[in-house]
């Protein structure tokens, strides 16, 4: 027999174990995430570059801040439904797996000494390093959808608080629902003053959240390709098929 053969025979010996990880609505999420946050970082190209592309009409930037806002509303509300799932869904998927708590500490040393050593600890969910990872990117991900629904409503009045703001600038006995966004007939100058410093404030926290999440989700599929490619954890084909083949017993595998 070649040394070819009895490179293959003990490659083909090697024992995987399948293991059901991600549930649907965690898969779910996780693509329709994928394709707002790409729609929505397309959509602000557009706005940051609007003179550049020859937008210059009131009437084609407001179209385009609605396009943007309607995006957002898709973005919310799968994210709100991660959020309520983790409360619900299998242990892989619950917060309090996911999110740093006692004895964090421990467990991301003991990782990263595993990795120093040549020989990752496998993991059925997120791994420490992962677990990080996710808390950033849902915080991050938190702060751009309130301050993205406080922009959308302090300058073009849309729901859910778009309603309060224009009763709130609208001046005395002028009809709240008659105001159009940049536009300043009807309101009173002293509210709406107050209001653009939130408007403004709003924008600061969006922008910085907005970048650094980039910055994180650029880290986050380097770091999975190393993953796949250094200790076979199947992360990717687990986002399409739920399952994970592992040939390691996992650290946060159930008894």
């Amino acid at each position: 027999m070649s040394f070819n053969e009895v490179a293959s025979n003990k490659v083909n010996s090697v024992n995987y174990t399948q293991y059901t990880v991600w549930e649907l609505p965690v898969r779910l999420f996780h693509w329709i995430n994928v394709v707002s946050v790409l729609g929505l970082i397309f959509v602000a190209c557009i706005m940051m570059f609007k003179a550049e592309l020859g937008i210059t009409g009131l009437e084609a930037k407001i179209a385009i801040k609605q396009v943007h806002i309607v995006m957002g509303y898709v973005f919310a509300i799968n994210l709100l439904m991660r959020i309520v799932w983790g409360f619900v869904g299998n242990q892989y998927a619950l917060w309090k797996n996911i999110i740093p708590g006692k004895g964090f500490t421990a467990i991301l040393k003991s990782y990263m000494g595993s990795i120093k050593n040549g020989k990752p600890q496998t993991y059925l969910g997120h791994n420490p390093l992962g677990r990080l990872a996710v808390t950033a990117m849902i915080t991050l991900m938190l702060a751009l959808l309130i301050s993205g629904l406080t922009r959308a409503a302090t300058d073009v009045y849309y729901p859910p608080f778009g309603g309060a703001v224009v009763s709130y600038i609208a001046a005395e006995g002028v009809n709240p629902d008659s105001l159009k966004p940049y536009d300043k007939t009807g309101t009173n100058p002293e509210k709406r003053a107050h209001v653009k410093v939130l408007k403004d404030l709003a924008g600061e926290i969006h922008e910085i959240a907005a970048f650094t999440l980039m910055f994180i989700i650029l880290l986050h599929i380097v770091v999975v390709v190393r993953s796949e490619v250094k200790e076979e954890s199947g992360l990717v084909s687990a986002m399409f098929s739920g399952k994970k083949r592992l040939k390691d017993k996992p650290e946060d595998v159930l008894e």
